[in-house]
């Protein structure tokens, strides 16, 4: 009686295992599907500098006259906007080219998602990479290798979710462990 149930007590471990939901982390650049720059805020009223390195890709054109912004940010809400990064009369974002920028905003840490919006008449203007160095970890790479489509945020968001609450402050189960928990406890009643 005990190795029966056991037995399902394994069992219905495995099956809400098997039917938990997953979910996969995008490796190449895309749309943001609902990002504003316009209700980005700081949560913190102190500054951090980022130097911030864009690798044009060879691919490019020979040059862009086209509005590059750039956003980026951590999963705990700090954000950095700058609307316009270029200069057209600086030939910034040549072709086969690396351009730094000083950039001063919201300390962000570590970096998790970056977007860039182009907006202008031209098309193909292919970044190669962005490298952000912050001010308390790492440098993170962002690898683009494709262009960026004209009047869109487009890039990664890497962030995960925060965590959840404590089990103490609220107690709930996904549909699918509470329909478990349900039909085991039924069947060890049945067997008791």
């Amino acid at each position: 009686m005990i190795k029966f149930v056991l037995l399902l007590l394994c069992f219905a471990s495995a099956l809400s295992l098997s039917v938990s939901e997953s979910k996969s982390v995008s490796v190449q650049p895309r749309a943001a599907e609902s990002f504003s720059a316009g209700y980005i805020k700081m949560k913190t009223a102190s500054n951090c500098s980022y130097l911030v390195l864009i690798s044009t890709s060879c691919s490019s054109p020979k040059f862009t006259t086209d509005k590059i912004g750039i956003a980026f940010g951590d999963n705990k809400g700090n954000q950095v906007y700058v609307p316009r990064l270029d200069d057209p009369l600086s030939k910034t974002f040549e072709q086969c080219s690396s351009d730094s920028f000083q950039i001063d905003g919201a300390c962000a840490s570590p970096v998790c998602f970056l977007y860039l919006h182009r907006t202008g008449g031209e098309k193909g203007w292919e970044p190669e990479t962005v490298k952000i160095f912050g001010y308390d970890s790492g440098p993170v790479t962002f690898t683009f290798k494709t262009p960026i489509p004209n009047d869109t945020w487009y890039g990664y968001n890497e962030c995960q979710a925060p965590p959840p609450p404590s089990p103490s402050s609220s107690f709930q189960l996904s549909p699918h462990k509470w329909l478990m928990s349900l039909v085991l406890g039924f069947v060890v009643s049945l067997l008791l």
